[in-house]
């Protein structure tokens, strides 16, 4: 595919050099983020950060691999992550769960994860190390193999063969080997930090190791590999070619290619295989959780169990962005002339082809980018695994820890995982070098993915059923990667020449039904999904039927219910498990066990926090007991491993192993702790409810208190106004016996107008008391509401005329059968008669208009009354049926008491009726109320400043305004 004539080729210092500065580069990002830790200012505490670490997931397998499987398979290459985009679906359930258990438990790994969780057992976890070794061994060695792929791509000239692989003293690829580790060693086997807190639970959670530095360093290079990758994919769709519809409707020229476009893909068949694509995709949906990597960062790594929210979509979001250009890749690579086995390297060659190197270097950069991140994380969880579950259980059963003295391990720790971290590399580089030639890149990823994935059942049912058993998840794990190893690995290693490939297919020791790729008989399917329904099949029936054959042991029963019920109780109670333990111990031989392990240091804030935990002055105050025992033990497994920290502890206390019926009583005892808790928690929520009652009736009493303040504070400056005036009118006129009769007549007409004035208030009060205490008298008889308008307006025609206002009248016709209103008469006119002169008093002179109507319907009568004058301020809507308040500019507003309409509402009310102002009037005000034609007469209508003020009731319509 690459031209002859377009000298596309770089000079192999340039390839190792920018090679190299990117490894620089991330070595910057995680110190730079590790001196942010150090200052208290972490980057993994940014959810962003968190989803693109998940991103780690997306290998040299997805950057290379993809564009192999898209050119032989068309769509095919999808369900690798349609898997984990729907398993993040059920993130916020499983995924929470685990991040609650690994930090509260202080979980160091996924082995540390299964052997806690069945009674820590050091069995248990070693052989989960050992399978994850064994199994990811091959995944390390297909990102060494994609970066001597796109190295060798990058440096051989156009025409000329590939050079056969160096000798391995000469090799790039143990060279890049080499740093990989290197950075790994310095960024990932450092102590844990501990950032002091005040907090004695954000300290129990910092305490769990981090590392801040290579989690940033992850996000980075995920960003720098989507990049690289977009940039490649768009080059070629509209650099290459004219478009996507242009690309792809070359591809549907081409028979061959056509068919990568149908569900069919390169199914020879010609048929969709949904079998293989649902394997596909479960296999993938249990390998985001099960491969160490993604248990490191989705898992460990997690500070904040919020922080899945955004992960939950950003994620699959990032998955969608990363795979939107391998389809077009690997047409447009199938359509420049490449063939399907040279299809892993098109994402360098066409833009090699094209005479585009930087580009090239680009993509190269972002395939190292995106091997670079899966090796680092995944030595680092690997060597933690070794370190813990294999290296420190040989050393104590052989008694060297023992015979080591006292003094600080620290450093002991720290160099078996930094020799963990090469051998694994080392390891992978050697499977490289003798069997990765002979598979392509999807086939060696899927190889170690069906491996991991033999963790889900001892991990799943773990969470949820608290019947397993450490010899079941044993015996499930065993006989799953038997099979595993029979019906997958092996194959891939007769395929490669290391073993005799005549057994494939006649079968172990010539038995057919031995076959390794159609194991009893069970034949038709490919080989990945053959070898996973055997090997997960066989591990869930064996883990099921052996823990049903033999219930759990008292260990495993306790932490079957603390992994279980993890999520019923909040995090604090979980912090604090109760401690299944009995014996003896002495603080001196714990805080000794802590300081070999943890150091000096951390060792006395250990012990320093669980003192101000219980209460004490000190940590020499500290009582040796259970809780103090099991703290330990929980703190040491953060460091070398559950199992391992169970058996250290084991070594320095006297312990008193429990029976059955001693923990029966105990989880008796914890689910009565667990019913009072809930009890307890229902009566707090009934008390909060009972105070926020009381707390909002004290309210309502300051309320009610304020408005009788202001209700007498109003009252007696509406009496005094008129005495005021009365009073200085009348001295003046006492005071002058020679006034002027003209001016005495007008002083004596002011005083008789505010001595009414002062009768209608002082009435008006009356009339409201008594109607808020039951006092008033009521009268109920048969009333014509339509009788009882007409003569309102004709009590109102010559105010009206005075003002050079009109009175417009609206009324149902006169043939029209109302039915009588039961009521008193001369309490609705005093509604009447109050709306209407508050109209009369608002409408603009000699141009006022108000209009005075009647409707009725099934429910009752409606009475409205639109005016044109300025109209109610919005902000004073909400208080004009209070007392002594009236609406508009108080510089302009006409005399009043301010009493008339909560009266007119009150009186309303006590017929069955509502009134309101509404509120969308077109121009002025309109005031409305409603009356049923039958009503249960009130004995004491409510106050109006014990109500809510409303507005337009629900259900009613607008009324029409008048032209």
């Amino acid at each position: 595919m690459r031209s002859a004539d377009a000298a596309a080729v770089l000079a192999a210092p340039t390839v190792v050099v920018a090679a190299l500065a990117y490894l620089l580069a991330l070595f910057g990002v995680a110190a730079w983020a590790d001196r942010r830790a150090a200052a208290g200012r972490s980057v993994i505490g940014n959810a962003w950060v968190y989803a693109l670490s998940l991103a780690v997931y997306c290998t040299a397998w997805t950057y290379f691999g993809s564009v192999g499987r898209a050119a032989s398979g068309g769509i095919w290459f999808l369900p690798i992550y349609l898997g984990p985009t729907l398993g993040m679906v059920l993130a916020w359930l499983v995924v929470r769960k685990l991040v609650r258990i690994a930090r509260v438990q202080r979980i160091t790994s996924i082995a540390d994860f299964i052997g806690s969780r069945y009674g820590k057992s050091l069995t248990l976890a070693g052989a989960v190390t050992l399978i994850t070794v064994v199994g990811i061994v091959p995944y390390i060695a297909l990102q060494l193999k994609a970066i001597a792929q796109g190295y060798a791509l990058l440096t051989t000239p156009p025409g000329v063969a590939m050079a056969p692989a160096a000798p391995w003293w000469r090799d790039s690829t143990l060279a890049i080997a080499v740093a990989m580790a290197l950075f790994t060693m310095v960024f990932g086997t450092r102590q844990p930090r501990t950032v002091p807190h005040e907090d004695h639970e954000e300290r129990q959670s910092e305490r769990h190791e981090r590392h801040e530095g290579l989690v940033a360093a992850i996000a980075a290079e995920s960003v720098v590999k989507l990049l690289a990758f977009v940039a490649v994919g768009g080059y070629v769709v509209w650099g290459l070619f004219d478009g996507p519809a242009a690309l792809f409707a070359q591809a549907q020229a081409r028979p061959e290619l056509a068919r990568l476009l149908t569900l069919a893909g390169g199914n020879p068949a010609g048929r969709f295989a949904w079998d293989q694509w649902l394997a596909l995709m479960a296999l993938a949906m249990l390998s985001v959780l099960c491969l160490p990597r993604q248990f490191q960062v989705m898992v460990l790594e997690n500070v904040d169990e919020r922080h899945l929210q955004r992960a939950s979509w950003a994620f699959p979001a990032y998955l969608l962005l990363i795979n939107l250009f391998v389809l077009p890749i690997a047409l447009g690579g199938l359509l420049l002339g490449g063939s399907v086995a040279a299809a892993d390297g098109f994402v360098i060659a066409l833009p090699l082809a094209a005479g585009q190197p930087g580009l090239a270097l680009v993509a190269f950069i972002g395939g190292l980018s995106a091997a670079t991140g899966m090796v680092i994380v995944e030595a680092i969880a690997v060597a933690t695994m070794v370190c813990n579950d294999l290296v420190m259980p040989l050393l104590l059963r052989a008694g060297w820890l023992a015979q080591a003295g006292r003094g600080d391990l620290t450093g002991l720790l720290l160099g078996i995982r930094r020799a963990a971290i090469a051998g694994v590399l080392l390891l992978g580089y050697l499977y490289y070098r003798l069997a990765g030639e002979a598979y392509a890149l999807v086939s060696i990823g899927l190889i170690s993915f069906a491996a991991v994935a033999q963790f889900a059942p001892a991990l799943l049912a773990g969470l949820y059923w608290k019947g397993g058993t450490r010899n079941g998840a044993l015996a499930g794990l065993l006989g799953g990667f038997g099979l595993w190893a029979y019906t997958l690995m092996a194959p891939s290693l007769a395929k490669s020449g290391w073993l005799p490939a005549d057994w494939l297919a006649q079968g172990l020791f010539g038995w057919p039904l031995l076959r390794p790729e159609a194991l009893m008989g069970l034949a038709g399917m490919d080989p990945l999904t053959h070898a996973l329904v055997w090997s997960l099949g066989v591990n869930l029936a064996l883990f099921a039927g052996v823990s049903l054959w033999r219930g759990p042991t008292p260990r495993e029963a306790t932490q079957a219910l603390l992994f279980v019920d993890a999520l019923r109780t909040g995090v604090s109670a979980v912090a604090t498990p109760p401690a299944f333990w009995r014996g003896r111990a002495q603080v001196a031989d714990l805080r000794a066990l802590a300081r070999r392990f943890m150091g000096e240091a951390r060792a006395a804030r250990l012990f320093d926090d669980h003192a101000r935990a219980q209460g004490l002055a000190s940590a020499d105050a500290i009582v040796p007991d259970a809780r103090l025992v099991q703290y330990v033990e929980t703190e040491l497994g953060g460091v070398i491993g559950a199992a391992s920290a169970r058996v250290m502890v084991a070594s320095v206390v006297d312990e008193e192993p429990l029976a059955m019926d001693d923990v029966l009583r105990m989880l008796d005892e914890a689910s009565q702790l667990r019913s009072h808790a809930q009890a307890l928690e229902q009566q707090q929520q009934a008390l909060r409810r009972a105070t926020d009652e009381l707390r909002a009736a004290n309210e309502r009493l300051e309320e009610l208190d304020r408005l009788k303040d202001d209700f007498m504070s109003s009252v007696t400056h509406e009496l005094r106004t008129p005495l005021t005036s009365i009073r200085a009118l009348s001295e003046l006129m006492r005071d002058d016996p020679e006034m002027d009769a003209d001016q005495r007549q007008e002083f004596l007409a002011i005083v008789v107008a505010e001595t009414e004035r002062l009768s209608r208030l002082v009435n008006q009060v009356l009339d409201m008391a008594k109607i808020e205490s039951g006092h008033a008298e009521w009268r109920s008889e048969a009333v014509d509401l339509r009788a009882l308008l007409q003569r309102a307006a004709d009590t109102t025609a010559e105010m009206f005329h005075a003002r050079g206002a009109t009175l417009q009248l609206v009324l149902p016709p006169a043939d029209a059968a109302l039915p009588a209103l039961q009521a008193d008469e001369d309490r609705l006119m005093q509604v009447l008669m109050n709306l209407l002169s508050n109209a009369a008093k608002f409408v603009p002179a000699r141009a006022g208009h108000v209009r005075l109507a009647l409707s009725a319907d099934a429910g009752g009568f409606t009475v409205r009354v639109q005016d044109n004058g300025p109209g109610v301020p919005a902000a004073q809507q909400a208080l004009i049926f209070e007392k002594f308040r009236q609406g508009g500019d108080a510089r302009h507003r006409p005399a009043g008491t301010g009493l008339g309409l909560p009266i007119s509402r009150q009186i309303v009310e006590h017929f069955g009726g509502r009134m309101w102002l509404e509120p969308d009037a077109a121009q002025g005000a309109c005031f409305a109320f409603t009356l049923p034609y039958r009503h249960e007469t009130a004995a004491t209508a409510p106050a109006a400043a014990d109500r809510p003020i409303e507005q337009d009731p629900p259900g009613d319509k607008p009324w029409p305004r008048a032209s």
